[in-house]
């Protein structure tokens, strides 16, 4: 058997472990998802995201609190701002109650409902439009493992609350500065551009295309990766623009 036929027989009945699969979505994401399209697993990578944004959260809730943040939040909202000034104050502590203790749920239940939610549009979109056969459980994977670099970004942000020398202006939903929205001005800027800019992030784009090498792995040769690409793309544009259209409304 000659030495190249040999290896790809060794590496294909070899399977990479955990901590292999981990490390390799930075440095081999195409070797490192073929095999994970081989034998998708999920639970692993999902917890190791939720832990850091976790964190994340708690070093928010401890060292800067929801009260700076929720202040600027409705003075820059419109329909607040129309409340009886009581009114408006009894929505305010409401929220500054809740939201400390919200946050850590939101926190372990909107990782895996992404997950679910997108690998399922993913499997959809490739299966129903462009008839490859790719297994629910697969396109999870593809969705739990590409999600990685969000641990980066959360670590990141984390050390700019403990450093920031203006605590009271941070913004949990953009806590390091990775995409044009760090630049503007909420209160000034147009709430559309403004959330649309929160997106044309560099960890975002990252997590698109290990997720787009990710369902390429699974899909096979009878899907390109520009297909893969799309499958993803398309679904995040539509809740992009959605959601900029619902903060202009709201603002």
């Amino acid at each position: 058997m000659p030495p190249e036929v040999s290896s790809k027989v060794q590496s294909e009945a070899t399977p990479m472990g955990e901590f292999s699969r981990l490390i390799g979505i930075f440095f081999e994401p195409k070797k490192t998802f073929t095999d994970i399209a081989q034998r998708p697993r999920w639970i692993l990578p999902t917890l190791i995201v939720i832990v850091f944004a976790v964190i994340y959260i708690g070093a928010f809730n401890s060292h800067i609190g929801w009260e700076p943040y929720l202040h600027k939040t409705m003075d820059n909202n419109r329909q607040l701002l129309q409340m009886p000034a009581e009114q408006r104050q009894n929505v305010f502590n409401i929220y500054l109650r809740i939201l400390p203790i919200f946050s850590y749920i939101a926190a372990a239940l909107f990782t895996p409902l992404m997950f679910l939610i997108g690998g399922a549009i993913a499997m959809g979109i490739i299966k129903g439009l462009m008839g490859v056969p790719i297994r629910f459980k697969q396109a999870f994977a593809a969705f739990a493992y590409g999600s990685l670099p969000n641990c980066i970004y959360s670590a990141l942000a984390t050390i700019v609350i403990f450093v920031t020398p203006h605590p009271e202006d941070f913004n949990v939903q953009n806590g390091f500065f990775s995409n044009p929205a760090a630049l503007m001005d909420l209160q000034t800027s147009s709430k559309f551009l403004y959330t649309v800019a929160r997106y044309v992030d560099v960890f975002v784009i990252w997590i698109v295309l290990l997720i787009a090498v990710g369902l390429k792995a699974a899909g096979g040769k009878r899907l390109s990766f520009g297909g893969a690409l799309f499958a993803v793309v398309l679904p995040l544009a539509v809740f992009v623009l959605l959601s900029g259209a619902l903060a202009a409304l709201q603002g």
